[in-house]
């Protein structure tokens, strides 16, 4: 029969207890154990598997063969229980045999048993073992027997740890090497920087699992939660004076986190059912972690990350272990280590001191790297098995620019990377000269150049870098890092202050490109999406939700009041999804002029051609736009069919194929010819020989990232356009192949700068 709920845990619990504080051998312990959880769980067979020398052994069953204990043996990544155990993750089935992954022992006598479910046994984040039930008849177990199945779990990593039958620490644990070695991640927030590494947090590893005292235990985590409602309300009132009101909103959101009611009981029915305080917020934090694995959105995962890093801080308040790096105080130029950072915890540290971020998770639409590019802190993420590559102390080169970072350097890689700070130091000086020279080719061409934004303060690279607007706004960034949807006053003061900041530069505001891969907690479409990139998302999603685009158009239009307010919109695949998207716009500008509004002066209305069918109804979308602008990151993902965040599918995804070329080039004419002005925005055009292509083929607007600028411009003045003209069609008539050679070489024989 089905658990009680947290009764039923906590008596469970209440035996483990009485069985762990006998004298007993351990192994008599874990025979005790699986014929509680068996009979609780009303379970026929209930099995212990431990990892020992790197194998996951049989050491305890109820209900299988007992002459398979310690004779039953899996690889990591063998069975259910390997895969279990290799990925950290939960399987509950109600037919064993129909998963992949089955594996067949046959003296274990477990081929009657259908139903199998299986957590993992974590210890200091490491799987060390697996706890499986199994039933003869098929049957999915429910959710509240396997949020037991994990407390016990919890409790048993305590218990086997203690009676030294897992592998002590093991390789993944410290640092193997002393060599220096380069390590490859992700770009999250470009910049360089030299420092020792110093990890975020000592891990907390915690002794005693089972209460003595449950209201006790609820009291320790009422204190905590008040002290770390104080410390984010702190940091939040400091952030005020160093952080800009885009990332106001996000220590917000954050905030929000930190006072959600839901979370609080979460952790104090993990206590009901007999856990410590630091368990009881340990085993929410590893359902987080569950979850987390199973979110494909990296947006909601990035909210599951500012949860984690609450609930890490709860712990160490509540342990009385208060010791991260920040507290304790920087006291060398210091390159900082970490799974992952919430906003607040960043904010902490010394700036003078904190020279640079490497985590293992993070991503570009992370709270922290929000924070990290405001306060100018270079970002590497993505980074495996940092505390097994990195030791406290090595010293670190980090180039986030190239993607890297050198460990323990010799005397020569730390003059290489010295020589390499100065010349893109001095490179950089260059380009920032090239402030206020128009982006015009060797004979007299005028390229415009803007810039991608996303956030108010992104305006002020319209200043640095003498770009000539903007030629991308993403707005979707206030709903991504606000926890409930922008009211439109909101959206409204975020556009006009951008367009008083642009002052007489043009603006592109792209409508919300929201939903699919980038989903928000609080729109819930309710569709499971197997390929969201490709799925309900952007301009389909906005015309489905009206109301939220009838809100932003209003927002929009009222910020514009007496300019000229450009308007386009994404992902549209076809003519009459622009046309109704314009309409709706037109509807509310008639709306507003209705009650006397003061509207723009002129709306100019544009698509962003990023789906390849919307190329095969030019002849019905040209007449209708003021402008089209290309989105080459997801038109070359649909093109080849190429997931452009797979690294298999690295080597395909490349803008100067034959292609892309030739397909930017059948949209580039149709344009000019209907006299609709084309740009691309996207990464492609940010890189000098793919935006010299570009060129080539009759491309004459870019816009591009900040950084980009200056680089892009100095190639310009080395190119002559017509022999560049002239050399693409021959080469897109008669394509070799490898473009992108061919490129490279006619740059070099003709002194383009690619630099």
């Amino acid at each position: 029969m089905p658990l009680s709920a947290v009764a039923s845990a906590r008596e469970i619990l209440v035996n483990l207890h009485d069985v762990m504080a006998a004298r007993r051998p351990a192994q008599a312990k874990l025979n005790a154990v699986v014929d509680i959880i068996g009979e609780a769980l009303d379970s026929e067979v209930c099995s212990i598997y431990l990892l020992r020398e790197g194998v996951l052994e049989l050491f305890a069953t109820r209900g299988l063969a007992l002459e398979a204990v310690h004779v039953t043996k899996l690889a990591l990544g063998e069975g259910l229980v390997g895969t279990i155990a290799q990925h950290g993750e939960i399987l509950n089935l109600d037919e064993a045999a129909s998963h992949p992954d089955f594996a067949y022992k046959p003296e274990t006598g477990e081929d009657r048993y259908h139903s199998f479910a299986g957590v993992p046994i974590i210890r200091r984040e490491r799987s060390v073992g697996v706890l499986a039930v199994q039933h003869a008849d098929p049957r999915k177990y429910a959710d509240v027997e396997i949020e037991a199945l994990q407390t016990v779990a919890m409790v048993l990593s305590e218990l086997i740890a203690n009676a030294g039958l897992i592998d002590a620490g093991g390789p993944k644990d410290r640092v193997q090497s002393t060599a220096s070695i380069r390590i490859s991640g992700q770009k999250l927030v470009d910049g360089m920087a030299a420092g020792c590494a110093v990890f975020h947090q000592p891990r907390i590893v915690i002794e005693h699992t089972v209460a003595e005292d449950i209201e006790a235990e609820r009291h320790r985590v009422y204190a905590a939660f008040d002290k770390m409602r104080e410390q984010i309300d702190r940091i939040a009132r400091e952030a005020e004076f160093g952080v800009g009101d885009e990332h106001q909103e996000v220590i917000a959101t954050y905030k929000m986190f930190a006072y959600d009611e839901g979370w609080a009981r979460r952790i104090n029915e993990a206590i009901d059912s007999g856990l410590t305080a630091e368990a009881a917020i340990e085993r929410v934090q590893q359902r987080t972690r569950q979850r987390m694995r199973q979110i494909d959105d990296p947006l909601l995962a990035d909210r599951m990350h500012d949860l984690e890093d609450l609930a890490n801080r709860l712990l160490r308040i509540v342990s009385g272990q208060m010791g991260t790096a920040a507290q304790m105080g920087l006291r060398q130029d210091t390159i900082l280590v970490a799974r992952n950072l919430g906003p607040a915890e960043l904010l902490e540290y010394d700036r003078r001191r904190l020279k640079g971020v490497i985590l293992e998770e993070g991503s570009l639409t992370a709270h922290v790297t929000i924070v990290a590019r405001a306060m100018g802190v270079p970002v590497l993420g993505r980074v495996r098995d940092v505390r097994r590559l990195i030791g406290e102390g090595d010293l670190l080169l980090l180039d986030v620019t190239e993607g890297s970072v050198l460990v323990r350097p010799s005397a020569s890689m730390e003059e290489a990377f010295d020589a390499n700070l100065i010349a893109r130091q001095k490179r950089k000086a260059a380009y920032a000269a090239l402030r206020d020279v128009a982006p015009e080719t060797k004979d007299g061409h005028r390229v415009t150049v803007m810039v991608n934004a996303g956030l108010r303060d992104d305006v002020a690279a319209l200043d640095l870098t003498g770009a000539d607007g903007i030629g991308l706004f993403r707005t979707e960034f206030q709903f991504l890092v606000s926890a409930t949807l922008p009211q439109r006053e909101r959206q409204q003061r975020l556009y006009k202050e951008v367009l008083d900041a642009a002052g007489d530069r043009p603006v592109v505001f792209r409508t919300v490109d929201i939903g699919g891969d980038k989903a928000l907690p609080y729109l819930d479409h309710g569709v499971e999406e197997e390929n969201p990139a490709m799925g309900w998302r952007a301009l389909r999603l906005a015309l489905e939700r009206d109301g939220l685009m009838k809100a932003q158009a209003r927002a929009l239009l009222e910020a514009g009041a007496g300019r000229t307010l450009n308007v386009m919109f994404p992902m549209v695949s076809e003519a009459w999804e622009f046309d109704e998207a314009k309409a709706l716009f037109e509807k509310q500008r008639a709306w507003l002029a209705g009650r006397g509004k003061r509207l723009p002066a002129e709306v100019r209305y544009g698509a962003m051609l990023e789906v390849p069918s919307l190329a095969y109804q030019l002849d019905l979308l040209l007449p209708n736009v003021q402008f089209l602008s290309v989105g080459t990151n997801d038109l070359t993902q649909f093109l080849f069919a190429a997931d452009r965040a797979n690294p298999k599918l690295a080597e395909r995804y490349d803008w100067l194929s034959c292609s892309i070329l030739r397909f930017l080039h059948g949209v580039v004419g149709p344009a000019r010819d209907a006299g609709v002005p084309i740009a691309v925005c996207g990464e492609m055009g940010g890189r000098p020989l793919e935006a010299m292509a570009l060129i080539g083929i009759g491309i004459d607007r870019l816009s591009i990232t900040p950084a980009a600028v200056g680089p892009i411009k100095a190639m310009l003045r080395t190119l002559d356009r017509a022999a560049l003209t002239a050399f693409m069609t021959d080469l897109l008539r008669a394509p070799p192949r490898d473009m992108r050679g061919a490129l490279a070489t006619w740059a070099a024989d003709h002194g383009v700068e690619l630099a």
